[in-house]
């Protein structure tokens, strides 16, 4: 029986991914291990999104390969990166890849897989697919708290900066029932919360059902307490699904909506398809609905030809939002995108730096002063870990707004929600305590 390895790089899609990948594998009679130095077959699944992911793979492939001193061992590359780079993966005589499987391609793995041990050769499938979406394989997941689910793969909205409408295809959804199902095994499994997955959830749509119908699908289910998604695109947020997000009490009140930029003009070549000013109105809609939605965002500083002037507008906005968090990333050309076939990377680099130093110190202030607002409140915890990095006395949890909350270890374990009276903040997590002993899980 031939043992597997599976490293995991990127999005939550790619975590999502890996599962259906184990469950792919296992179906045909492969055995999946913990630990690499067990593995007869290694697998990394990429991420191509920024040029740092690209690096640590290449990276990773050379130390694979110097580390098993000659011992058979075959290593594949799946995901972004293999639909991205392909040619170059395969032809780089240092990297001895196996085989270069993209993301609608898993299917064919194991075949590939042989045929690579009969040969000797490499193999690949990147093959973009208009129709599949994995609907007849139910993934291989750890028992845990939150399991994610894939509601539909691809993206049809080609922002000028993204590799991803290239690397996974065209938008398609499954069916509701089909999720729903899926769903319901897991409830049944002992997962609490879920996560519907999609580059752009808000575009889900299957025979007239949109993305609203299958929030209000999924909260029937019982024994699922929770449901999160991510992420929305600002364009076409309708709403009735906001109506399902505020008044659907298993639907979590956190919002990730991605700004990308504050500044018309910049918007308008990364095509984002909306300008500062329908991105501000559409947040005051939401908090119209729900007052005190969580808010998150993705930015994107130092994008080609944006000006001193134009980042003022991402700091306005900033400023104006009051995101709870912010992911912001420096500017990365990405091989095959409109931006680099268009735009000059003309920003210089510690202008960059500038920009995402001064956005993350103000970040910071906001989200300090924002986690403070929460002091005194009492909140449901679903526990994800029963210790942290920091103190083996602390349990870590989640709050309804995806909130990070640390309270002391006591007679409960992962899995169960616990009443937590928050009396502290740093920027980054709540800290409480526990305000009750009964067992909720």
């Amino acid at each position: 029986m031939k043992k597997v390895y599976i490293e995991t790089y990127g999005c939550q899609m790619n975590e999502y991914d890996t599962e259906l990948v184990r469950a792919v594998l296992m179906r045909d009679g492969y055995h999946m291990v913990d630990k690499e130095q067990e593995a007869d077959i290694i697998m990394l699944n990429t991420c191509s999104v920024r040029d740092n992911a690209n690096r640590k793979v290449y990276n990773r492939i050379h130390t694979l390969r110097h580390s098993r001193n000659g011992d058979p061992l075959l290593i594949g590359v799946l995901g972004c990166m293999a639909t991205n780079f392909r040619q170059k993966l395969l032809n780089d005589r240092d990297l001895k890849l196996d085989f270069v499987v993209g993301p609608d391609s898993y299917k064919r793995l194991p075949s590939l897989i042989k045929e690579v041990e009969q040969s000797g050769k490499s193999a690949y499938d990147v093959t973009l697919s208009e129709f599949e979406d994995y609907a007849d394989i139910y993934p291989s997941r750890e028992i845990g708290v939150n399991a994610w689910i894939a509601v539909m793969r691809g993206c049809n909205n080609f922002c000028t900066f993204c590799v991803v409408p290239y690397t996974r295809g065209r938008e398609r959804s499954r069916s509701p029932r089909n999720i729903v199902q899926e769903a319901r095994r897991l409830a049944n499994e002992g997962f609490k919360q879920v996560t519907l997955l999609g580059q752009n959830v808000n575009s889900y749509h299957f025979n007239g059902k949109d993305f609203a119908y299958l929030l209000e699908k999924v909260s029937q289910i019982q024994g699922l307490e929770r449901i999160r998604f991510t992420s929305p695109h600002p364009k076409d947020f309708p709403h009735r699904l906001l109506h399902v997000v505020a008044e659907n009490s298993k639907v979590c009140k956190h919002i990730h909506l991605p700004l990308q930029a504050g500044n018309s003009r910049v918007l308008e070549l990364m095509n984002r398809t909306y300008s500062k000013e329908e991105y501000l109105t559409l947040v005051q809609d939401i908090r119209s609905h729900y007052p005190g939605m969580i808010i998150t965002t993705d930015i994107i500083v130092g994008f080609p030809s944006e000006t001193d002037v134009e980042f003022e507008d991402t700091v306005d906005v900033m400023q104006k939002v009051q995101f709870d968090a912010a992911y912001i990333f420096k500017y990365s050309e990405r091989k095959g995108t409109i931006a680099a076939r268009r735009f000059p990377d003309d920003v210089p680099e510690n202008k960059k730096t500038e920009r995402i130093v001064r956005l993350n110190e103000l970040q910071n202030q906001i989200s300090l002063e924002k986690n403070r607002q929460h002091i005194g409140e009492f909140q449901d915890v679903l526990i994800e870990q029963e210790s942290t990095r920091k103190s083996p006395h602390d349990f870590q949890g989640r709050n309804d707004g995806n909130k990070i909350v640390i309270f002391p270890a006591g007679e409960y374990s992962k899995g169960e929600f616990v009443k937590v009276k928050i009396t502290d903040a740093t920027p980054h997590v709540l800290k409480g305590v526990v305000i009750n002993q009964e067992r909720t899980a």
